[in-house]
């Protein structure tokens, strides 16, 4: 008879509060069972009161908000969008579907977020080419704020809209420190952006199951998007059409899950910050490994906590880590892979690399879900910490 597996340790699983349930009833009690209605417009309206962006517009994922930002911006055939090369590929997929051209700036090794200094090398050689740069995109990497303020500085010159990408960065903050009034910011809520964009996929720090918001501080681009979110339709009585539009609204159902994960999402991001510390208390000891850096211009969300295996110090490799935890059916997962390593994005251009390139290859993101009790993240670590003799016996 086969031992009993230990129970699944998930990367990053939803974590309900305990009010969604009710604010869906309150859904079904109003009969808006299809897109749109009262829970989608109080979804709106607590999402830009939580965040202190003015206009919010709920979407059926992040990679749609995206979408709708670049379309208001005008990105088009022929343009150029400039990105962070470590990310996920919904940060950059949607500029080649409106039939521009992606090109890609390295990591800095102090944030792992999209370089500053190479962001400026970027759009000197790129507008030197005669190039039409029409958005820079910077990732909020693993719930970490891009540093936004140097960012906008170096497009100023060549005026060039950034939009934040804030997938993975709710409840994060930027900026202390930074401003006349000295207090930090939501993540994408900084002075200056075009528009940030956030995700509630089921493995993010808050979920809807699927969905996403555009926000921004531009009323107007948010108008546009809003009404290609519906397929474009005009203000009339039949349906008129004069441009052609997307079928991107959320679920007033979903809606109703995203109040009541709202409500929880102060108490999640310092649950995440907690599950943060127990790893570091139990490996920060150990030779070769290390974490992802906390910038001094924010306080990170810890979405997932990322550990760095330097392979000699610590002898065991990364993937040699995922397998080991497999096998006591536990999730983790790489670091992502730049996207200027990415076989789809063969040919476009990048700036940098290498920091990125490390960082994939020692890489690993550990389970770092809300539910998670110290027991958990100990048998996680006990794991890790056992597998340079695991490495040693198979080499015996």
């Amino acid at each position: 008879m086969s031992a009993q597996k230990p129970p699944r340790l998930f990367l990053s699983p939803p974590h309900m509060g305990g009010r969604e349930q009710a604010r869906v009833a309150e859904a079904f009690a109003s009969n808006y069972i299809a897109p749109l209605g009262p829970q989608v417009d109080a979804f709106e309206a607590a999402f830009a009161e939580h965040t202190g962006i003015a206009h919010c517009l709920a979407v059926s994922s992040g990679t749609a908000a995206t979408h709708l930002a670049l379309r208001c911006l005008g990105v088009g055939p022929g343009d150029l969008v400039v990105a962070s090369s470590l990310t996920f590929i919904a940060s950059v997929s949607p500029a080649l579907q409106l039939g521009a051209q992606a090109a890609f700036v390295d990591a800095s090794p102090g944030t792992w977020n999209m370089d500053p200094e190479r962001l400026r090398e970027a759009l000197t050689v790129l507008s030197g080419e005669g190039r039409r740069i029409k958005a820079v995109i910077p990732t909020d990497l693993y719930g970490q704020c891009a540093d936004y303020a140097r960012i906008l500085d170096v497009c100023a010159p060549f005026g060039v809209p950034v939009m934040a990408d804030s997938a993975e960065s709710m409840g994060a903050r930027y900026g202390a420190g930074l401003a006349e009034d000295d207090a930090s910011r939501h993540a994408g809520a900084w002075p200056g952006l075009a528009a940030s964009i956030f995700s509630f996929n089921g493995n993010k720090i808050i979920t809807t199951s699927g969905g996403g918001m555009l926000a921004s501080e531009d009323a107007e681009l948010i108008a546009h998007a809003r009404k290609l979110s519906q397929q474009a339709r005009e203000n009339a009585p039949h349906y008129e059409h004069t441009e052609l539009g997307y079928n991107y609204r959320l679920s007033n159902i979903l809606a109703g899950i995203g109040l009541g994960q709202l409500e929880v999402l102060e108490a999640r991001v310092a649950k995440r910050r907690q599950i943060f510390r127990w790893y570091r208390e139990s490996l920060g000891n150990a030779p070769g490994l290390s974490f992802m850096p906390e910038a001094p211009t924010g306080k990170a969300n810890r979405w997932l906590t990322v550990l760095q295996v330097d392979t000699a110090a610590f002898g065991a490799e990364p993937e040699a880590l995922r397998l080991a935890l497999k096998a006591e059916n536990i999730e983790s997962r790489p670091v992502w892979k730049p996207m200027h390593m990415q076989p789809v994005f063969a040919g476009c251009r990048a700036f940098g690399g290498g920091v990125a390139e490390e960082l994939f290859a020692r890489g690993l993101c550990l389970p770092s879900g809300t539910a998670m009790t110290r027991e958990d993240v100990d048998r996680v670590c006990a794991v890790i910490l056992a597998a340079p003799s695991r490495a040693k016996g198979k080499q015996a």
